[in-house]
């Protein structure tokens, strides 16, 4: 039996399966450590325990697996926080132990003292403070049942002292069947809910589907029912990798990253079908006679009125309602925005990435986006900082059904790249992962590049480095306000990189980026390219105006950020090619 509680829940975590354990060692925490300097667990030293969490989410988000990280007491759990919130939303299975000051002291104003089962309320659906090594065996199982059950974050508060109790004979902890948010469950429709949808689509002559990441299992469902009812497909940009590849019936996607002809695709259907996407910004959505399909109902009509919801998972709703549904055979509407997806992809993509290949400077960062897509491996795993990289990486990482996208999709952090893709590297480490960075998300949690060079991960931190908060700044022009605070001096992160010890290319001039990125994504360990792209590409077309700018009202804005995506422009060409004289049909 082990020795002491710390001993024992390091001894459990690693029957479970826990391969790692991402935190800061010192203080509290120390006899925790000490427990896993003696376990076949390894200890990823981060630089700050914000990265701890956000590499933990991301370890298990790549694997389907339980993850753990650990904080000392006071400013160590305050760090967690950021992570943590990440985590949570994702649905990721991440255990966090928080240290805590001595048991005897609290509720005494000691030093470092906070209240974590406090503090982590709104990112955990699991918290529990540990008073004895006995009781500490009881909170740890239900912990991980709860994270691996799909609620969430779980935490567990251990005072310093008790981390150092006698051990007890408690039963061994066992898990139950659990499943992750929606991950393998079957919740099969309710016959009414299902029955008002099939008489909705069958009565609307034009239906149009937009996918979100709930119908990341349910792929060849979605295109049997969209042949089926001759119906465009859009998708969120977490729904991007799952649903937009060899897509015969793809429209691009919607927001204020979005590109091609989803907006419109939305706006003119008789009928639109939100298939398991919770898509949060309600000017991009239609308010009439609009369906959702998700397997939580507590998403049912929360961002815009919906006339017939179903409860479900999207497999099993569609597999239900699908003989149900009687087949369209008129198939314009679908013609007319196919060809309208192709014609607005298809010039920008050749007017931002051919010319500029040869002469532009600063670089611009579509062209280092599409190099970039060009290189990346088949089943690279892209980690995207917020901000302008999700605009570049939303319109030029071209999904293939191997390779994974990772970004801050619900809790929009900047800084979540690099954290994040350690995470994924230490759990994956055969496969490449690339953290596509941008200055300002780098510079926030950069001390995570000497966490990349002491463990060796062959991380490749691409960095878009515009010495500008190029997000923030269109941000502040599309309301009107002069730009402020945005731009900083410029700074050679691949000098930093080289300083301790990691090899790194700066590129200045756009005829050096496709060697600089090879090389990089060829090299054996860690590899930075720092890439200065231009502060004034702000991911709007070439032609556009400052008054059409300066309105930005929701129409103009899905004008305005209509875009192109890559290489996904030749699939956009593949799905007109049958249409032959459609492709030339009035498309306003």
């Amino acid at each position: 039996m082990a020795n002491s509680f710390a001993q024992q829940l390091v001894t459990t975590l690693e029957s479970l399966g826990v391969k790692r354990i991402y935190g800061l060692v010192g203080d509290s925490l120390n006899p925790l450590s000490d427990a896993v300097r003696t376990s076949g667990i390894e200890w990823i030293h981060v630089r700050n325990e914000e990265a701890a969490a956000f590499a933990a989410g991301a370890d298990s988000l790549s694997t389907g697996e339980l993850a753990v990280c650990g904080a000392s007491c006071g400013p160590g759990n305050t760090h967690l926080i950021q992570g943590l919130y990440e985590a949570h939303r994702d649905g990721a299975k991440v255990l966090a132990i928080a240290s805590h000051i001595p048991s005897g002291e609290i509720g005494s104003d000691f030093f470092q003292a906070t209240h974590p089962e406090y503090i982590f309320q709104e990112c955990s659906g699991y918290r529990e403070v540990v008073h004895s090594a006995a009781q500490g065996a009881r909170v740890l199982h239900n912990a991980v049942q709860s994270t691996l059950s799909g609620n969430g974050v779980s935490v567990m508060v251990v005072p310093g002292d008790v981390f150092a109790d006698t051990a007890t004979d408690t039963p061994e902890t066992t898990l139950g069947s659990a499943y992750a948010r929606g991950e393998g469950k079957r919740v099969f429709p309710d016959p009414t809910e299902a029955a008002a949808l099939v008489q909705a689509i069958n009565e609307a002559d034009t239906v149009t589907m937009f996918c979100g990441y709930g119908a990341r299992d349910a792929r060849e469902e979605v295109f049997a029912l969209a042949e089926k009812i001759k119906s465009p497909i859009g998708h969120s940009f977490r729904g991007k990798m799952f649903i937009e590849y060899d897509n015969p019936f793809d429209v691009g996607m919607s927001g204020l990253l979005g590109y091609g002809a989803c907006y419109e695709a939305s706006q003119q259907a008789d009928l639109f079908i939100m298939v398991g996407t919770d898509f949060p910004y309600t000017d991009w959505l239609p308010g009439d006679n609009v369906a959702q399909i998700d397997i939580d109902g507590a998403h049912i009509g929360r961002r815009t009125p919906v006339a017939y919801p179903v409860v479900g998972d999207v497999k099993s709703v569609i597999a239900n309602i699908l003989p149900h549904v009687e087949e369209k055979t008129d198939r314009s509407f679908l013609d007319r925005m196919l060809a309208r997806h192709a014609q607005l992809l298809e010039d920008v993509v050749h007017t931002y990435t051919e010319p500029a290949r040869e002469s532009r400077t600063p670089i611009h960062p579509e062209l280092a986006a599409s190099v970039l897509d060009e290189l990346a491996a088949d089943d690279a795993y892209v980690t995207v900082d917020t901000g302008m990289c999700n605009v570049w990486s939303s319109r030029y990482l071209t999904p293939n059904g191997s390779r994974r996208e990772m970004a801050s999709y619900l809790h929009g952090t900047m800084a979540n790249a690099l954290p994040m893709a350690i995470g994924i590297q230490a759990a994956n480490p055969g496969r490449q992962v690339i953290s596509w960075s941008g200055d300002g998300g780098l510079s926030m949690l950069m001390g995570e590049l000497l966490t990349v060079k002491l463990h060796n991960l062959p991380v490749k931190t691409i960095v878009f480095n515009n010495s500008s908060l190029g997000m923030v700044k269109l941000e502040m022009i599309v309301e009107g306000f002069p730009d402020f605070q945005t731009d900083h001096a410029a700074v050679n992160y691949a000098a930093i990189a080289e300083a301790i010890g990691i090899t790194a290319f700066r590129v200045e001039d756009p005829a050096d980026l496709e060697r600089a990125l090879a090389d990089a994504l060829a090299h054996d360990g860690p590899a930075l390219v720092d890439i200065v792209t231009d502060p004034d590409a702000l991911s709007l077309p070439p032609d556009i105006s400052f008054g059409m700018l300066k309105g930005f009202t929701t129409a103009g804005v899905k004008e305005v950020l209509d875009g192109g995506i890559g290489r996904m422009v030749n699939l956009a060409r593949r799905n007109i090619r049958h249409l032959g004289s459609v492709a030339s049909i009035e498309l306003k």
